[in-house]
C-alpha cells in the first residue's frame, strides 16, 4: 500500500474533526481523530496492518508491543501477520513535574519478563506528541527489551521522528502529515478564545497520579 492509500484510507476510517481540542501529551491541537472507529471494522484496516507488518519484517521482531486502547489493537493484528507474540502497556496518571506528559504507561506485570532480550517493535495507531510511544518506550526499556523499531499507521507532526532520532531506533510508518499542536500557554487558539474541547478527559490526568486502568 503506496502513502496515497494509506492517508485516504486512515482518513476514511477515522472521523477527524477541526477545533481547539486536549490532547493527552498536554498540548493543544486543531486536529482531532477518533481512532476509536478505526478498530471498529477490522476488514477494513487488515490492509493497513498488512502494510505496516510488512515494513516491520525485515526487524525479525520477537514481540510486539503496543499501547492501550487503539495502538495495542493495531499491535495485536500485526503481531499475528508476523506470527510472533503480543504485550501491551496500559495508561496510569503519574506526575511529570509539568503540565505536558503526565499519561504514563507500564505493561502488565505478568507480561514484563517475557520482554527481557527480546527484538520488540512498539506499534501504535495514530503517533501526534508521542504521548503513548514515549511512555511505552520507557517502560520497555525498564523491563529489558531490545527496542528494534518504533511503528504507527499515522505519523503527525514531527515529534515522533524527533523521538526516534534520539533514540537512534528506526521509525516506521505508513504515512505521515504536517500537523501543529502547542504547549497552553503558546497555544494561538487560547490567545483568541476559541473554546478548549476536552474530549477523552485528559484534564483529571493533571490531578490524579495514581495508577489506574483505562476506562
Amino acid at each position: 500500500m503506496d502513502v496515497l492509500d494509506a492517508d485516504s484510507a486512515m482518513r476514511e476510517l477515522s472521523s477527524e474533526r477541526s477545533g481547539h481540542f486536549l490532547l493527552e501529551s498536554g498540548h493543544h491541537g486543531e486536529l482531532w481523530l477518533d481512532l476509536e472507529l478505526l478498530s471498529h471494522q477490522p476488514r477494513r484496516l487488515d490492509p493497513l496492518v498488512t502494510g505496516l507488518a510488512q515494513k516491520l519484517a525485515p526487524f525479525a521482531v520477537d514481540i510486539v508491543c503496543g499501547p492501550l486502547i487503539e495502538g495495542a489493537f493495531v499491535g495485536l493484528m500485526v503481531a499475528a501477520k508476523l506470527d510472533c507474540a503480543f504485550a501491551y502497556s496500559e495508561r496510569y496518571a503519574q506526575d511529570s513535574g509539568d503540565a505536558l506528559f503526565r499519561a504514563g504507561y507500564r505493561v502488565p506485570r505478568s507480561l514484563r519478563s517475557t520482554l527481557a532480550n527480546k527484538r520488540v517493535a512498539l506499534v501504535n495507531d495514530v503517533t501526534n506528541a508521542g504521548s503513548a510511544v514515549k511512555a511505552t518506550f520507557a517502560d520497555l526499556q525498564s523491563c529489558g527489551a531490545q527496542i528494534v523499531a518504533i511503528a504507527s499507521l499515522l505519523v503527525l507532526g514531527e515529534a515522533a521522528a524527533q523521538f526516534a532520532k534520539l533514540k537512534r531506533i528506526p521509525l516506521v510508518t505508513l504515512s505521515a502529515r504536517p500537523n501543529r499542536i502547542w504547549i497552553p500557554e503558546l497555544c494561538p487558539l487560547c490567545a483568541a478564545g476559541v473554546p478548549l474541547e476536552d474530549i477523552e478527559g485528559f484534564a483529571s490526568l493533571q490531578s490524579n497520579t495514581e495508577p489506574t486502568r483505562p476506562s
